[in-house]
């Protein structure tokens, strides 16, 4: 079996996704394990870490054995020995800095969103198959055990025909001043490209579309419910995004299904994230690890609501949970290899910039369905 290197560019390197996810859980562990198997070959990455910061940089490489860093994009961009540019740097500057990745002549890989509208995105496509370059989204989520279980399930056709399901997704976001916040500010400023919808439905669309087929339209309502936070440096500002995001949308088989996401929610349910699934065959619904089930023959007689007494049933009584392996690859991991593969071997990739461009359009819509109120067909988007 061969050894062939395969140069890659992380760009924003030094930001958590890209260090602890993508470097970390992903190409450095495919490195440690002598490359990727493809056909007769190992596949080993080659990475050429790119930011910012000169001294986190060489603090990253140090510590992971990396040999190459720079703050100098052009000068990355124009080495032949990288042929793959992965973006997961500032979403603001993520079109211009694919550009000119697709410019120079590098395949590229790109953390969500791929685009700030879809316009852009489409220009990005365009540019991209006219250099017959190969191109990737990031789709995690998908991968996660909880949803692969609900997704078994699904492809097994359990829930025969599906009447509804429920996305629910979020938490407690802390304004900073309170305490300190968990996200970063530009989350929630339209100068940095923040938003929940912006930064998180492009994961549900593909999450909801995978498991359950397309979205034929959505109907949505977004809010601002803290409208002051307070900065890394403690200095107030004004959120002129959304933190809190509901839609009601219908897919292509006739289902109607909710969107619900906050960050300005307090968690009582089973994770962070739960999906529910229901249908004639039974239900089902996952968390980010966990998934339970209940068939149509398990479900129990609920006949009425006692005004009068608690009646202390036990809902979850006759839920199953959906067995696993205790041992699960990593979901970002999954996409590396997958796109790997794609570059090298030319493999199927479903999660190409086409989809990312679809999961704008979701975006889209959903903020242009706040604006005018009324329902939005997502091919019309």
């Amino acid at each position: 079996m061969g050894v062939r290197d395969i140069g890659i560019i992380v760009n924003g390197a030094t930001g958590r996704i890209a260090s602890t996810q993508h470097l970390a859980n992903a190409l450095l562990p495919i490195r440690a394990e002598g490359g990727l198997a493809v056909g007769n070959d190992r596949v080993v990455p080659h990475l050429l870490l790119a930011g910012r910061d000169d001294g986190r940089l060489a603090a990253l490489a140090r510590a992971n054995g990396i040999d190459r860093w720079t703050t100098d994009l052009d000068a990355a961009l124009s080495d032949p020995g990288y042929s793959v540019f992965f973006d997961a740097a500032a979403t603001v500057q993520r079109v211009p800095t694919l550009t000119k990745a697709i410019a120079a002549g590098k395949h590229i890989y790109s953390e969500k969103p791929v685009a700030l509208s879809v316009s852009e995105g489409m220009s990005l496509l365009a540019a991209a198959r006219a250099r017959n370059l190969k191109h990737g989204a990031v789709e995690d989520k998908i991968f996660l055990p909880g949803l692969q279980k609900l997704a078994h399930l699904a492809g097994q056709k359990f829930f025969g025909q599906v009447t509804g399901f429920r996305l629910d997704f979020g938490w407690w976001v802390f304004d900073g001043f309170e305490r300190k916040s968990q996200r970063p500010s530009w989350n929630y400023r339209r100068s940095g490209a923040g938003g929940l919808t912006m930064d998180m439905y492009p994961h549900w669309r593909y999450v909801i579309e995978d498991i359950l087929g397309p979205i034929r339209r959505i109907v949505a309502a977004t809010a601002t419910a803290i409208p002051q936070r307070a900065d890394e440096s403690g200095a107030r500002y004004d959120v002129d995004v959304d933190d809190t995001s509901l839609t009601l949308a219908e897919l292509d088989n006739g289902a109607i299904g909710t969107i619900v996401c906050s960050w300005a929610t307090r968690v009582r349910r089973d994770d962070l994230l739960t999906f529910q699934v229901d249908g004639t065959g039974g239900s089902a619904i996952a968390g980010l690890h966990r998934c339970w089930m209940q068939r149509a023959s398990d479900t129990p007689d609920v006949r009425h609501i006692n005004p009068v007494a608690d009646i202390g049933f036990d809902y979850r009584r006759d839920w199953k949970e959906i067995p696993g392996p205790a041992v699960h690859t990593n979901p970002y991991r999954i996409g590396w290899e997958r796109f790997l593969k794609h570059v090298v071997a030319d493999a199927p990739l479903q999660s190409d910039l086409s989809a990312g461009v679809r999961d704008v359009k979701l975006v889209e819509a959903c903020y242009r369905s706040a604006a005018e109120g009324r329902w939005i067909t997502l091919d019309d988007a």
